[in-house]
């Protein structure tokens, strides 16, 4: 069984390789195509991007580090605050009346317009970015984990309540297992959702971030620099998202993450 096991991941792993060189092979070419057909300064050629990349980076790596930090945290304080409430939504009917019309509400706005109030309260630096970030995203991880926690049966917790379970037990051996694939589904849709927004916040009072060297590169011109910032980006995701998978696979082993 756990042969059998193994060698599942190992299909499912080579598999994932073979579709992460297709999509950048399919990429390239496209990438190609539009340079071949428009025949601008404005897109480059991806080869010449690419002998480009090692020119810069040294200042590209810092700019991918300071958005990772940026994203990272955000995240993380989403988590720290959905996780709970939405716990707390799906268990108290009282929560989920007086709460759910807000989260509603407030889901569906375009929150990047935000972004100016988030500066005048909290300043220009990181922290206006970080709680625009999570503004963002956290109530997309809420109801994700509200929706989870409703779908476990009922029976499920009078068997715990039969066990005198305490409510520490009934979120370590209940509830979280049954949410962890949520929690996960929604980090992959938050995570490409903090990347767009970050880059939107980067284009103002920054001096350091993937979106600020993007913009910057465009209004100076460089194309090259530019394209090797989108490349970066689209990597930096990529990354992310295995380093989710893999994690899945270790916290979640019962969760199909082949399918992803």
């Amino acid at each position: 069984m756990e042969k059998e096991m193994k060698n599942k991941r190992h299909r499912q792993w080579k598999r994932r390789i073979v579709d992460f060189i297709w999509g950048l092979l399919s990429f390239l070419l496209l990438w190609e195509v539009l340079y071949l057909t428009v025949k601008s300064h404005t897109i480059p050629s991806p080869y010449l991007t690419f002998l480009y990349l090692p020119k810069i980076g040294d200042k590209l790596g810092y700019h991918l580090l300071a958005s990772l930090a940026r994203v990272g945290a955000a995240v993380l304080l989403s988590l720290l605050i959905g996780i709970p409430a939405g716990i707390a939504l799906s268990t108290s009917r009282r929560l989920r009346k007086v709460f759910s019309p807000f989260v509603y509400f407030v889901y569906p706005i375009p929150k990047v317009a935000f972004l100016p109030v988030f500066m005048l309260l909290f300043g220009l630096g990181n922290l206006s970015k970080i709680l625009l970030v999570i503004w963002i995203i956290v109530f997309q991880i809420i109801l994700a984990i509200r929706d989870g926690a409703d779908q476990i049966p009922k029976i499920y917790y009078k068997a715990m309540a039969s066990y005198q379970a305490t409510t520490f037990e009934k979120l370590r051996y209940l509830i979280m297992p049954a949410i962890l694939p949520y929690i996960f589904s929604s980090l992959r849709i938050s995570l490409g959702i903090s990347l767009a927004s970050l880059f939107f916040a980067e284009n103002y009072a920054t001096e350091y971030g993937i979106g600020y060297f993007i913009l910057s590169a465009w209004t100076k011109m460089n194309y090259q620099e530019m394209f090797c910032g989108i490349l970066a980006l689209g990597l930096l995701g990529i990354l992310l998202f295995i380093l989710l998978d893999i994690l899945e696979e270790a916290l979640v082993p019962w969760s199909n993450t082949g399918n992803h």
